[in-house]
């Protein structure tokens, strides 16, 4: 269509590389191939985040891999900004100088 669009991420592995480099190379592609990304980008990013997650799962068990990732991402589609994250990674945006809270951090004392 004649959408502008574009995306962004950020992984931060732990206890490894693994599912980081893997989610990197993988949730982008489950995004852009979502059904949903035209109509409902957000459901098409917290979907492709599970997906994502499962893919991982199963590639990890099989591989015996033992490493876990936070992840946030930014879609942008014309003039609409879409968010997801996972873990503890957070975002900020900057509008005239001024910080603009996009989402509430995951924290241990948050339900």
């Amino acid at each position: 269509d004649d959408t502008d669009r574009a995306y962004f991420a950020v992984f931060d592995g732990h206890g490894g590389v693994d599912a980081a480099n893997y989610s990197a190379t993988h949730l982008h592609v489950n995004v852009g191939l979502h059904e949903e990304i035209v109509k409902n980008p957000a459901k098409a990013l917290k979907c492709s985040f599970q997906k994502t997650d499962e893919m991982f799962l199963f590639k990890a068990k099989r591989e015996k891999l033992r490493s876990g990732t936070t992840g946030v991402s930014a879609l942008i589609v014309g003039n609409n900004l879409h968010i997801a994250w996972l873990g503890d990674s957070q975002v900020m945006l900057v509008q005239q100088g001024k910080a603009v809270t996009l989402m509430e951090p995951h924290k241990p004392e948050r339900e």
